[in-house]
């Protein structure tokens, strides 16, 4: 555990993408099985502990150290692991320093009432850097800064594997992923990929400046929209069908509606949205009927789901992968014709002679409520991840108001002595009323300045929560915004972030609720 706990600690100070891979292989590198595998699994979210609760937690410090000290203390400090770690009171010598193999099993196989006994005596035998990495470890926010896919790229760079390969086998593999080490660090054959119903890495695009325009020939890109919804793909074998997000989580409890109507085999890419009389609904709606393991017939009946086809990776047994964009299409036009799924349909291609034709449909885009172009090159194979050159997002310009800042929140990881977590309002008469919540869009040097202004301009503290008195003006620029009756303002923001600080305007020029409705699509 300490070697688990020295890497995250170095992942947290570590800024650059290359060092921390370079952290990442000397940690696989050096450690031995099962521990580097459970690691793996840690960083890449696969780890899930339900007898492991931040109450738990709570409950045992207020066992050992005073409950007025530990608010004061989780006051300051903003981070309930980091708070825990600092201020446990640990008995020397009572147990054995655990391996991270070790945790991970025990806590796997043990039950809720003897979880928290269990958990003492790790906190007793580590040192502060230790059961801070226990803590984020069985509450699942290590948030070092390593994505999933950075932490597979380390593990193919163990051996001649690639990401792609890496990515191709993964969701077959479970954890501390034996195999998957084996073949990296020692040559071979991969790890079977599991014929079933699994997931394939998705092939994503990279942001268009209008600027790129000069650089790419029109003839060779296909375009068409890029729906408000989120991405999805459907696998069906002769046996099970499945809807997977764009990481491979398995979403299909929460749509039955779609999987029901699901009678091929093969494997498709596409958007699922909400819609009603062929009218794609706001993202809203479809927020509705995520994040949830099922679904009712109501809310399938005032909710309905489809998905929007973009691309074929295999039909039937056939992998079309490797084939060219345009010949990818041509075989996707020919499936829907032939199948006709109720809850399926195309992502039509716009027709266009030039870029210019398409600056005029993307700067119209919002009217309809979608979020943008897409500009997929004719010739490009579905590759996994995000290869350069080949598809492109050009999403409209976003919208963007003056809000007053109205109260803030510690961090976490690197950013958790920093009061970097801010809620915003609009003007509603003489009231501010809160409209949003950001977290970025400001550099290092910006944050330090918002933070002592934080702390100089507190009127009442919340727990971690601090209120400010209004006089901090925060450009938010979003992709647009939505009626909500779950947002006291009753409306709901589209991906807000702080676009500019606003240190010379007064508080009293923000702008106004209505301002915000008006944009309402």
């Amino acid at each position: 555990m300490n070697r688990f706990a020295a890497l995250l600690d170095a992942l947290v100070f570590t800024p650059s993408r290359n060092g921390k891979l370079r952290l990442l292989q000397a940690y696989f590198a050096e450690t031995p099985d099962p521990d580097r595998g459970w690691a793996l699994a840690a960083l890449t979210g696969t780890l899930s502990f339900p007898a492991a609760k931040p109450a738990m937690i709570r409950a045992l410090v207020a066992e050992r150290v005073d409950a007025e000290l530990f608010a004061w203390s989780y006051d300051f400090v903003g981070d309930l692991a980091e708070t825990v770690a600092l201020i446990w009171p640990a008995r020397p010598g009572a147990n054995a320093s655990p391996h991270l193999a070790a945790i991970v099993e025990r806590l796997g196989r043990t039950g809720r009432v003897e979880v928290p006994r269990l958990v003492e005596g790790w906190l007793d035998a580590l040192d502060a850097e230790g059961r801070w990495a226990l803590l984020k470890l069985m509450t699942g926010g290590l948030r070092v800064g390593v994505s999933a896919r950075l932490a597979k790229t380390a593990v193919a760079g163990l051996g001649a594997a690639t990401i792609e390969e890496v990515e191709e086998v993964w969701h077959g593999l479970t954890p501390p992923y034996g195999p998957l080490f084996a073949w990296v660090a020692g040559g071979g054959a991969p790890p079977p990929a599991d014929e079933g119903a699994r997931f394939r890495p998705l092939m994503l695009s990279h942001p268009l400046e209008e600027t790129d325009l000069a650089t790419l020939d029109a003839a060779e890109f296909a375009a068409e929209w890029k729906w408000d919804g989120i991405r999805v793909q459907i696998v069906a074998t002769g046996r099970e069908r499945r809807l997977f997000s764009r990481t491979g989580e398995d979403i299909g409890g929460a749509f039955p509606d779609i999987l029901g109507d699901v009678g091929f085999v093969g494997v498709l890419d596409g958007e699922l949205l909400v819609g009603r009389e062929g009218i794609v609904a706001p993202f809203n709606d479809l927020q509705q009927r995520l994040n949830r393991k099922t679904v009712t017939v109501r809310q399938m009946a005032s909710h309905p789901a489809f998905v929007r086809l973009y691309d074929l990776l295999l039909e039937g047994e056939e992998d079309l992968r490797g084939l060219p964009f345009d010949e990818r299409r041509r075989r996707l036009e020919a499936w829907h014709d032939a199948y006709r799924p109720a809850r399926l349909d195309l992502s039509p291609l716009i027709p266009f002679a030039g870029w210019a034709d398409l600056v005029a449909l993307r700067d119209g885009a919002r009217a309809s409520g979608i979020e943008g172009l897409m500009l997929k090159r004719r010739g490009s194979p579905y590759l996994a991840g995000r290869p350069r050159g080949h598809w492109f997002k050009w999403k409209r310009a976003p919208l963007a108001v003056d809000c007053v800042l109205m109260y803030a929140q510690r961090g976490h990881g690197k950013r958790s002595s920093f009061y970097s977590d801010y809620t915003f309002g609009l003007w509603a008469g003489d009231i501010l009323v809160p409209v949003g919540k950001a977290y970025f869009g400001f550099t290092d040097e910006e944050l330090a300045r918002l933070d002592r202004w934080v702390r100089n301009n507190t009127v009442r503290r919340y727990g971690p929560v601090r209120e400010v008195a209004p006089g901090l003006v925060l450009e938010i620029a979003f992709d647009g915004v939505q009626l909500s009756g779950r947002h006291k303002s009753g409306l709901a923001m589209r991906f807000p972030r702080i676009a500019r600080i606003r240190w010379d305007k007064p508080a009293v020029e923000a702008d106004r609720v209505e301002a915000l409705a008006a944009m309402v699509a």
